[in-house]
């Protein structure tokens, strides 16, 4: 950034912040990225609407999160699906955290999931949230096992590319849908405000966040098309 101001360039980072020699996030530099709360809020939102569709009592329903917490990023995604979850009435004393170890891939989530099933052998009707898609699925692997199907478990995730060929299976699994990142949002957004930054002066907002679009089983084709992703 020195450098940049020292020969007069205009910087807008995107997705990924820039962090000064201080340790932290150079908040003076105009940022567009994901809003992690409002994302995880949206696939909160989601589990709970379909519950409410498919007429399922909240008292006899298990929320397993799968997190990973020591990311600030999947942290927001999980709180924010948890807070949504709560306002929008589910029960707190019947979400459950299963923590992953490592790293955010299948077999740690199936790990996660299982130790969580285990504890929990009374719960009939599960839905599933976590911080990315194979988090996830690895949850609706361990559910499978089990015996659950689409008809008693609600699954998820967040990003919207991990879970395509999850989506297109012939036959419903309990992974409901994702709620897919609008990298096309962030790339026009950041070209107008730049554009607008040097031809008129107008300096963008030092902080942008957009929010996904759900895409399910019924919807992925049509939405991956409208967002450039799929021929």
């Amino acid at each position: 950034m020195a450098k940049a101001r020292a020969n007069n360039l205009k910087v807008i980072t995107v997705d990924d912040r820039f962090i000064g020699a201080d340790g932290n996030y150079m908040e003076e530099v105009p940022y567009i990225g994901m809003s992690a709360e409002k994302i995880g809020r949206q696939m909160g939102e989601a589990l709970i609407t379909e519950i409410k569709n498919r007429g399922w009592n909240q008292n006899d329903v298990g929320f397993m999160v799968t997190t990973f917490e020591e990311l600030d990023t999947t942290r927001e995604r999980t709180e924010g699906a948890i807070a949504q979850a709560i306002e929008m009435g589910f029960p707190e004393s019947r979400i459950w955290k299963a923590p992953i170890q490592q790293r955010m891939e299948i077999p740690t989530a199936l790990d996660a999931a299982n130790t969580l099933l285990t504890r929990h052998p009374e719960v009939k009707l599960w839905i599933v949230g976590g911080p990315n898609d194979n988090s996830v699925l690895g949850a609706v692997r361990a559910l499978e096992g089990r015996g659950f199907t689409h008809e008693n478990a609600i699954a998820v995730g967040i990003n919207g590319t991990d879970c395509i060929d999850e989506l297109r299976k012939s036959s419903p699994t309990p992974f409901y849908g994702s709620i897919l990142g609008l990298a096309g949002v962030e790339g026009y957004e950041s070209s107008r405000m730049m554009y607008e930054w040097i031809k008129d002066g107008k300096e963008p907002p030092l902080d942008t966040r957009t929010v996904g679009r759900l895409i399910t089983r019924e919807n992925f084709i049509t939405i991956l098309k409208e967002e450039g992703m799929m021929d």
